[in-house]
Parts: structure tokens; C-alpha cells; sequence
């Protein structure tokens, strides 16, 4: 069975730094685009990052040199540095996939970025 556990979100202020996880199982992780979203109350959900099978990486404008994809192909995680956060950041941000013919999505990790 296929599951996402992401982690890594917290209280945060203005100007941190968070690292999120997300930790794969059940799919041949190695083959697969990950991606990171977010939703915020009221707003779509929306695609923060993505990262191929072979590392290529994409960003939505907004976080753009400020947020870092990556993936551990070993450990099947994925991984989203973020930096210089501001409230606008501020969200729910879930690990997702598309494998064997539709989507999966974790639970999310709340983020808050305040002072």
C-alpha cells in the first residue's frame, strides 16, 4: 500500500527556516516525480515544488531561491528546505505522487510563520 508521511512543520518567525520530510513507502520511489503543495484556508491547493525521477526540479514563482527540493532516492524521501519564510507562507503543505495510475497525498504538516 502506498503511503506519505510528511514532517518537519512547526511555529516559525518571520525570516526562519523550516525543513520538511516526507517519507515514502510502498512505490519503487526511484521512478517517480515527487511534489510538494500547499493549501491555505479559503485558497486552492496549490503546487509549491516538484522534482522528477531524475532530479529536475520546478518552483512556483513565490518561493523561487528561497525553497529547496530534493530526494533521497535510498531512504525514498523527499525533502523542502525553506527559507526566508513569511507569513505568506503560512499553510498546510502536503507530499503528493502520481503512481500506478492516480494521485497519492500525505496528511500534511502545518506551517505557520508569524511573530
Amino acid at each position: 500500500q502506498v503511503h506519505l508521511v510528511e514532517s518537519g512543520g512547526g511555529s516559525v518567525q518571520p525570516g526562519g527556516s523550516l525543513r520538511l520530510s516526507c517519507q515514502a513507502g510502498g512505490i519503487n520511489f526511484r521512478l517517480y516525480a515527487m511534489n510538494w503543495y500547499r493549501r491555505t484556508p479559503g485558497k486552492e491547493r496549490e503546487l509549491v515544488a516538484s522534482i522528477s525521477s531524475d532530479s529536475q526540479t520546478n518552483y512556483i514563482d513565490s518561493v523561487k531561491d528561497r525553497f529547496i527540493i530534493t530526494r533521497d532516492n535510498v531512504w525514498a524521501r523527499v525533502y523542502l528546505q525553506m527559507n526566508s519564510l513569511s507569513p505568506e507562507d503560512t499553510a498546510v503543505y502536503y507530499c503528493n505522487t502520481y503512481a500506478r495510475g492516480r494521485e497519492f497525498w500525505g496528511r500534511g504538516t502545518q506551517v505557520t510563520v508569524s511573530s
